[in-house]
């Protein structure tokens, strides 16, 4: 059973729904995460099939410890429940002076889904800028790709490297845009990433004691500028995500879902 203290706050689940990612910096502590490294460059990670309950596994592993951390399982829990399903993992290693990147893409999207998935990217050592880290685009999510269709772009406004401390954790919605950069170091860059699916309706699993909170409305409208004039589409992406995660059908930021629903020739 998760603590409620170590749940996210309302706040926090906005800002997911609207940034489509939140990050916890340094939260795996030093010893730690010098035991992940050697489990992730030794290649030493059992590989369970997809579908398989996550709780159990890798338990005599520094990667097993890593996931059963408070503030990690508080967000599991949070997202998609306390008992989700591994989907997949993946260790992402860039050799020293890797000069290429990735290009931007988004994985697997073939739904359209309320529900989602969740991702978890551990950073387990210093990832400064010139060892690249992951770039990712907040509040691309809502924006549905087959995988690389994006790739012919090479920077969007608002872009977020992932240069971060070791024990630094994302967890982001399935559907983020996103890129590994450029290791331009002299040394090797590991991250673990980690793909989960709910089990669980995904209706007020966090800590929902702000849940009518004023700040709420603000946090779902944010314009992060990158998609030009088409700020509100993604606020009608996240006003239905919000009812779908609340169950409130009523709620509504500025009345840009009032509007769409006005239909006074089905009352008559």
């Amino acid at each position: 059973m998760v603590a409620r203290e170590n749940l996210l706050d309302s706040k926090q689940m906005a800002q997911f729904v609207a940034d489509g990612y939140l990050r916890f910096d340094e939260i795996v502590p030093d010893e730690l995460n010098k035991a992940a490294y050697k489990q992730m460059e030794a290649g030493d990670i059992e590989r369970p099939g997809a579908g398989t309950k996550l709780g159990g596994m890798w338990e005599d592993s520094a990667l097993g410890q890593v996931i059963r951390l408070p503030q990690i399982q508080g967000a599991m829990a949070s997202l998609v429940g306390a008992d989700p399903l591994y989907d997949h993992h993946a260790v992402h290693i860039v050799p020293p002076s890797q000069k290429h990147g990735q290009v931007w893409h988004a994985d697997a999207i073939i739904d359209l889904r309320l529900d989602f998935d969740i991702q978890f990217f551990y950073f387990c050592h210093d990832t400064p800028r010139e060892m690249g880290g992951t770039m990712i685009l907040p509040g691309s999510q809502y924006r549905r790709v087959s995988e690389s269709d994006i790739g012919r772009y090479q920077n969007f406004l608002g872009q977020i490297p992932m240069v971060c401390k070791a024990g630094t954790v994302m967890v982001c919605h399935h559907g983020i845009w996103h890129c590994a950069q450029p290791n331009l170091t002299e040394d090797t860059r590991y991250m673990f990433k980690l793909r989960l699916n709910p089990t669980e309706k995904q209706e007020q699993l966090w800590n929902t004691d702000d849940i009518d909170a004023p700040e709420i409305g603000g946090l779902l409208g944010k314009n992060h500028e990158w998609y030009g004039n088409e700020s509100r589409i993604e606020v009608v992406n996240r006003i239905r995500q919000w009812r779908h995660l609340t169950g409130n059908e009523k709620f509504d930021v500025s009345y840009w879902m009032g509007r769409l629903e006005n239909a006074p020739s089905d009352a008559a």
